[in-house]
């Protein structure tokens, strides 16, 4: 979740980790075609299968390799299911995959010759942040401004378990974040931070005149036909949705701290309905509402150049290392989305957590192959407080990537990473 506790798996720019086991291959490279689509489609129902038996509530899974009718899988718990019958075409809450968005948005505006990435913060957002001029735009999309995470910040705390119905700006969030140190000097290192990101939605605002919300829908939603994806500034949906969920507090694991184990919402089965939360807290950083298909489209659309010209494609591409183990072979940050090699080709992708929702996307260089794995629940996986159902998530997303790129999953433990 965009939390108070926050981690790179949660809403960083990726997967953090791909492990492929030799289980995960569904059918040998000689099969024919058809017998080894189907025999990875299979394989993926399993895997959602077994991610809802380890504990998840559901999953949507949607592949699409680029050669043909895409997979869609759809797997729910029963007691769920008496709440809302899943389907592909649900609303989500993307969390932070909100920030490819918005980073899609400023580059558009480059392209436009309105803004630069080079621009200093100081000159759209004037002692909104300490040292503000030395502080890019471009610093802002890739994490290396150094500002404080304000879903850090106690003040936060109660908006993020429901408790607390205060309609955040991007303003407000921003002042949230800068009342703490920095954490390095702007450009230094990287450091995963969601105020960036309101900071760049306050700074949208200010060179447009417009909302981030309907800066989207002028902008990505309309053109592209998304009619499912939106910035969410209040609790309400605008169709079908997926229904979110926590365990109640009786039910949470003890390695989930105190301070998250009382979330509010509708209450039954042991778990808490958070469906109904407002998200506004997580603004221009991670508010975003959309489905496994319209992300296709919007991933699509963005990788093949029909919403950026060449040129801010590939600044947006352009990435700074995550791991300072591996500055050079590592994973990297663009502006909004991460890349780094998987055992059966080169992903980019984001990940996004928001209380009671967990989705991550996948696509490739060109947009041609897209994938998507949404999972109604947060704070287990936040805190690694279930290790089977990490497990088995992974697994998933493992299997996931391999189809995207339409090969069978190789054997023994590799791993790969993303920024």
């Amino acid at each position: 979740m965009l939390s108070a506790v926050v981690t790179a798996s949660a809403v960083g720019l990726a997967v953090s980790a791909i492990a492929v086991p030799a289980s995960a291959a569904p059918a040998t490279p000689s099969a024919p075609a058809s017998a080894r689509a189907d025999a990875q489609r299979a394989h993926l129902k399993q895997l959602a299968r077994e991610l809802v038996a380890a504990g998840a509530p559901g999953v949507i899974v949607r592949v699409d390799d680029g050669r043909g009718r895409p997979v869609e899988i759809v797997e729910q718990a029963p007691w769920a299911g008496r709440d809302h019958r899943l389907e592909v075409g649900d609303e989500f809450r993307m969390g932070s995959n909100t920030k490819t968005m918005m980073a899609t948005l400023v580059l558009q505006l480059v392209a436009e010759g309105k803004v630069t990435l080079d621009d200093p913060v100081e000159k759209w957002l004037p002692g909104k942040v300490p040292n503000g001029g030395a502080i890019t735009l471009r610093m802002l999309l890739n994490h290396t401004s150094g500002l404080f995470d304000y879903t850090e910040d106690g003040a936060v705390l109660n908006s993020i378990l429901g408790k607390d119905p205060r309609r955040w700006t991007s303003l407000d969030l921003l002042a949230v974040g800068v009342r703490h140190e920095p954490l390095f000097a702007p450009g230094a290192k990287w450091s995963y931070s969601n105020t960036n990101y309101v900071a760049v939605g306050a700074v949208l605002e200010q060179v447009t005149g417009a909302s981030p919300a309907d800066l989207i829908r002028d902008r990505i939603a309309r053109p592209l036909g998304l009619r499912h994806t939106y910035l969410a500034t209040d609790s309400s949906w605008h169709g079908r949705y997926v229904r979110g969920y926590e365990p109640d507090s009786a039910h949470m694991p003890p390695d989930v701290p105190t301070e998250f184990r009382e979330i509010a919402g509708v209450r039954h089965d042991g778990h808490v309905d958070v469906s109904g939360n407002d998200p506004s807290w997580g603004g221009a950083a991670g508010a975003v509402v959309s489905t496994a298909r319209d992300w296709s489209t919007f991933y699509t659309a963005l990788m093949s150049g029909k919403l950026l010209p060449a040129a801010q494609l590939e600044q947006m591409r352009t990435t700074v290392p995550t791991d300072p183990e591996n500055p050079v072979n590592g994973p990297g940050s663009g502006l909004g989305i991460g890349t780094g090699t998987t055992p059966c080709g080169t992903i980019w992708a984001h990940e996004g957590g928001i209380t009671g929702y967990s989705s991550t996307n996948f696509t490739d260089r060109t947009g041609s192959r897209t994938a998507t794995v949404l999972v109604p629940t947060e704070v287990l996986f936040e805190f690694g407080a279930a290790p089977k159902l990490v497990e088995a998530d992974k697994a998933l997303k493992d299997a996931v990537v391999c189809t995207m790129f339409g090969k069978p999953a190789p054997t023994g433990p590799v791993t790969a990473r993303t920024g």
